[in-house]
């Protein structure tokens, strides 16, 4: 190897890195960062639209499960009771 052919591969070197400067790189950096911050936003978004989703149909299908009756009809149904805690109170005959 001659010293021509040494300093022909350090002019290249500084070529590339003049090329390539510390800005460029942050920018690039930066680039890669937001275009993952935006992957993953998309994928956060839906999954959170479908539980909201899930709660209102679970919060409306409680509302739908349950049946309920005043205490005045309880005397008028046969084999009923009330129970409040550990008393309970069931229909005299």
């Amino acid at each position: 190897m001659s010293i021509q052919e040494d300093i022909e591969k350090v002019e290249n070197k500084m070529k590339e890195l003049e090329t390539k400067s510390f800005a460029k790189e942050l920018l690039d950096d930066y680039k890669k960062a937001n275009k993952r911050l935006f992957i993953i936003i998309l994928v956060i978004l839906p999954m959170w639209f479908a539980t909201i989703g899930y709660l209102v149909y679970i919060l409306n299908d409680i509302g739908k499960s349950t049946d309920t009756i005043d205490i005045q009809d309880v005397e008028s149904i046969d084999n009923s009771h009330i129970k409040i805690g550990d008393d309970i109170w069931e229909k005299s005959q």
